[in-house]
This record gives C-alpha cells, structure tokens and sequence, in this order.
C-alpha cells in the first residue's frame, strides 16, 4: 500500500541539476534505507519528500488507503546542522510541539501518556526544563527524536541519526528502530549503514539518479556500482 509517491522529480539550483527524473514510492511498512555520496542529493530528496521544497518538475503525492490525500502525519528528525539552537525553547516544549495539532486544540490526556512514553523511550527526562541551547549534541539529537516520534506517525524520516550520538545511544537507536519498524514506516538517510542495512528492507543509493539495491545478500559497495 503507496504512502508516498514521488514521479519523475527533477531538482535543479541554478542550473545545476541536484535530482535528475527521480521516481520513488514509499510503501507502508518499508524500511527503507538511503545512502550515497556526499552532495548526491539525499536530504535534498527528504526535502521533497516532506514538501519543505518544490521540485522544478514532477510532482510528490501523499496516500492513505491508496487513495490521494493532501496529508499525511510525518515525524521528521533534521540533521541537526539545520536546527537553530539560538531559539529560546525548552526541551518539554520542543518535544510536545510534534503534537501540535492545530493552533486552539486542547492536549488530551491521551498526548500526555504519549509524551511521557517517548520521553522515557528517548532518555530526556532529566533535562524537560533545559533550553535546547545549553545541550550537548547527543541531547539534542534525543531531544530531536522525541519530538519526531511523538505524534505517533504513520512515516518516520530519520536524516543522519547516528550524527553526534555516543555509542550507548548509538545502540539505543538501533534497539529503538527495530521496535519502530513493526508499526511504522521508516525512511532513514545514514552514512554509517552497517548496522542499519540488516534491518532495512529496501536499499536506496542516491546520486543525481537513484538506485534501488534488491537483494537482502548484498552489501551496498557490492550494488553501488
């Protein structure tokens, strides 16, 4: 079952071409895992694929129940270069606006359970009352990653996750994939694809074009080529 569809996207910065005719889908209970080179064109992908940039041509469609949608609820965690750590938000707030739902709603009862559990999930408890510019990156990046998972979305788009993290969360991470991976949709760019192509079911490389590795045997430098 299609959640996203992206057709024959071509993103261009002037007149270079960053995306060349890119067609993908997305499939409900895909993990799917996006490598490749250095300025290849993977967040600039993500960012398609959550409408925070127009392709120059093509277009990207949401779905649910294979029927087009103009929504779908997407958890987004940024690298966290693109975060502006300036802003005066504390940890509780930057994570309990991945709830927000609309500007007047009433948090339920139901979102408080919600966000008690991601925030135990994700070690953040300690520092809620903290403003986002006095952590460390490892904080930040948990921080980061409550407030994806906290709306509980039908697709998780992870870019660079494993970025500044220590090991310890580094298999936090991992653990906490895999446990993601039985309910929800997982879209995740990363460098470090070690670990991470064990779990994935579909294998992206993406540079200007993309390609799709299918076998489970290989190893991405045995398909990159």
């Amino acid at each position: 079952m299609k959640l996203i569809g992206i057709d024959d996207i071509t993103v261009r910065f002037d007149h270079k071409i960053i995306l060349d005719h890119v067609s993908l889908s997305v499939d409900k209970g895909d993990f799917m895992a996006i490598t490749g080179p250095n300025g290849g064109g993977k967040t600039t992908l993500l960012r398609v694929m959550l409408r925070l940039l127009r392709p120059s041509s093509g277009e990207v469609c949401y779905y649910h129940d294979g029927n087009v949608t103009k929504r779908l609820k997407i958890g987004y965690l940024p690298q966290k270069s693109n975060i502006d750590t300036r802003f005066p938000i504390t940890v509780g707030e930057a994570i309990k606006s991945g709830q927000i739902k609309g500007f007047f709603s009433r948090r339920s009862q139901q979102d408080e359970e919600e966000f008690e559990r991601i925030v135990e999930l994700c070690g953040v408890g300690g520092y809620l009352d903290r403003t986002v510019g006095m952590l460390s990156g490892g904080q930040l990046q948990r921080t980061l990653l409550a407030r994806a998972l906290v709306s509980n979305p039908e697709v998780i788009v992870l870019d660079e996750p494993l970025s500044y993290v220590d090991k310890t969360f580094e298999r936090q991470i991992y653990s906490m994939m895999e446990d993601l991976a039985k309910e929800h949709t997982i879209v995740l760019v990363s460098h470090e694809m070690s670990v991470i192509s064990g779990m994935a079911n579909r294998h992206i490389i993406v540079d200007r074009g993309i390609h799709e590795c299918h076998s489970h045997h290989h190893s991405f430098t045995e398909c990159d080529d």
